[in-house]
């Protein structure tokens, strides 16, 4: 070999090497949230109310039913029009004779992946970069958290349900080799490519703590009993016994519901209370299964370039922290900048949320839904029964954050509303605790109806401390139109698109006296505020990555600082009833980033129930 050539070899081996090498030091630690979580806009997406874009696809009774418990669509059932007054019952819903609240559970609208991709370019002008879809796996139910198969897309999301249907019968719910790609899992996929083209992450929501009972696993055993391969997936309490009449076969349904069976935990080695973390694994099938299934989404055909950035992981605490940690490894050996996120809530509801520290400490989760942060910050914004001062507020904030690692901090997902919980102009528009009380049938005195003018206010008072807070904001789908609604079902409306008309909404429909009506559609200027906000947290890194400090905490008074080596930007809100002064460096100017305008001096005095983003320029010295 001549020496050149020998020279250029080394030369392209030592290239190879400094590459591979500069390539591991950019993926992320596995002990730390990927950095891109922390500048993401989150949307989240409830797709059979997000947006109907194939009619042809909608969905039927046959993949609604849940024959083995006697779930059935009623008579005369049918997909409910997009723009129908919610607090109406169909036809179909009144001939049951069944209650309201009960036939909503029944209720389809039609929304599916192709709607999704229709508004893509919508949520790209809104600003959003990150999606957190709701669970897309194949399901009976509305919520789907009742997973048929957790390795399809829901049949009815795709264009040709009745092909996936014979797909899907090919299959082994146990042999990966046996999975195919169906039509709603081929648009899934596609889906991805298309917001990844954005800019726009997405992380898919699962359940790992329970499966429905249309599972094929479960079916299995409901047909063989202790004789079925799969018996050591579920928690089975008692086997029927053929020789009797009865049914003894019984089992453990998350929350007591028959329709979710749990999946059997072992290894249990600390005491399992609800609301707090145990030590436990999952059985190994079931656990199998549920890697290929993540496997499936991370790295379609091997392609991570093709897959998910994560998962938002439901009812974690249902489930063992040695699942958890094997699940992390599993997760960030096939894609290394993964996100994973935890439902980390109620300890004792109504009262008391979860620590979320023992799920943050490198080895199980980089962020939880942030409900945390969320509920003293509505004490504060709100006009409630429970109102709380800004030391208050300013005391709750800091106590979570400076229990959790730096890095997590700035990792977390900012949630206040979901489809879990009332949305943001009705949770601020009602006296009640946080989450207790927070429907009409739980209190008749609930408002259901359009906020007043005050809680417009509110809101958009606490979306400013939202979006430059630490931490990623968090934006249920449809709160940026306006809409509103109580806790879960009524915070489900197919969404207000600007497109559509819609009929006019009973109000307080379930309280005597004379019946009123809303009218209901796209707000304009709700939606701006949402853009305005999302382009200032954008366009100023110290609101992403910036340290805080508290300024002022005194009464309904508040205001903090975010700051980098580069800019500082503070923020001011005055919650009383008389305008109140605020501080400004001296020798600087400043501009709101709210409204443009331009202040200099020592102070600068803010009216009541306002804020102010200012952007704080030095003095050029002479």
């Amino acid at each position: 070999m001549k020496p050149l050539n020998r020279i250029l070899i080394i030369a392209l081996i030592l290239c190879a090497s400094v590459l591979s090498s500069n390539a591991q030091n950019q993926q992320t630690p596995f002990d730390k949230p990927p950095k891109w979580s922390t500048s993401v806009i989150w949307y989240q997406i409830f797709v059979e109310r997000f947006y109907n874009g194939d009619k042809s696809n909608d969905p039927t009774p046959e993949n609604i039913n849940i024959p083995s418990l006697n779930l059935l669509a009623p008579p005369g059932w049918k997909v409910t029009p997009w723009t129908h007054n919610w607090f109406e019952s169909e036809e179909w819903a009144k001939q049951s004779g069944k209650l309201f609240n009960e036939m909503l559970q029944y209720r389809r609208f039609g929304g599916d992946l192709q709607g999704v991709l229709d508004k893509l370019d919508y949520l790209q002008e809104l600003g959003i970069t990150a999606l957190f879809m709701n669970p897309l796996n194949d399901a009976p139910s509305l919520h789907k958290y009742d997973a048929r198969y957790y390795n399809h897309i829901d049949v009815n999301f795709g264009p040709d349900p009745k092909g996936d249907n014979r797909i899907i019968a090919r299959e082994k719910i146990d042999d990966p080799s046996t999975w195919q790609w169906t039509a709603a899992d081929k648009l899934f996929l596609k889906l991805v490519v298309e917001a990844h083209k954005r800019n726009i992450r997405i992380i898919m929501d699962y359940s790992w703590n329970h499966t429905g009972v249309m599972f094929p696993a479960w079916q299995d055993i409901l047909k063989n009993q202790e004789k079925s391969v799969y018996k050591d997936w579920f928690a089975i309490t008692s086997w029927d016994n053929p020789a009797t009449a009865a049914n003894e076969f019984s089992y453990t349904g998350w929350a007591g519901v028959e329709n979710l069976p749990e999946l059997k935990k072992v290894d249990i080695t600390t005491k399992r209370v609800s609301g707090y973390p145990y030590e436990g694994n999952i059985n190994e099938g079931a656990k199998r299964y549920i890697f290929a299934v993540t496997k499936r989404w991370l790295a379609p055909d091997g392609d991570t370039s093709k897959g998910i950035d994560g998962f938002r992981l439901d009812v974690a605490d249902q489930i063992g922290m040695r699942f958890w940690r094997d699940y992390r490894k599993f997760v960030r050996s096939i894609q290394p900048d993964a996100y994973l996120v935890g439902e980390i809530w109620w300890a004792k509801w109504p009262d008391k949320l979860m620590d979320p520290v023992p799920y943050l400490k490198g080895d199980i989760f980089d962020a939880v839904m942030f409900y945390q942060v969320y509920k003293p910050a509505r004490y504060f914004f709100a006009k409630n029964n429970y109102a709380t001062n800004a030391q208050q507020f300013k005391d709750s904030l800091e106590f979570q954050w400076k229990r959790l690692p730096v890095a997590n901090r700035y990792a977390m997902m900012n949630t206040g509303s979901s489809h879990d919980s009332p949305r943001l102009l009705s949770d601020l528009f009602n006296p009640n605790k946080y989450k207790f009380k927070a429907s009409p049938y739980d209190d008749r005195a609930y408002k259901t109806g359009k906020p007043d003018s005050e809680t417009y206010q509110r809101v958009q008072l606490y979306l400013v401390h939202l979006f430059t807070s630490i931490g990623a904001p968090h934006i249920w789908n449809g709160e940026e139109m306006g809409m509103w609604g109580a806790d879960d079902p009524h915070c489900r409306k197919p969404l207000w698109w600007k497109e559509y008309s819609f009929e006019p909404e009973t109000r307080n429909n379930f309280q005597p006296g004379e019946m009123t009506f809303d009218s209901v559609g796209f707000n304009q200027q709700q939606f701006d505020w949402y853009k305005k906000l999302i382009r200032i947290r954008k366009e100023n890194p110290a609101l992403v990555n910036g340290e805080i400090e508290f300024l002022v905490a005194d009464g309904k008074k508040l205001a903090y600082r975010r700051f980098d080596k580069n800019s500082e930007i503070r923020i001011y809100f005055n919650l009383d009833k008389e305008p109140q002064i605020f501080p400004i460096p001296e020798k600087t100017s400043a501009v709101d980033l709210l409204t443009g305008k331009n202040y200099s001096g020592n102070n600068f005095s803010l009216n009541p129930m306002t804020s102010a983003v200012l952007k704080l320029i030095p003095a050029t010295r002479p």
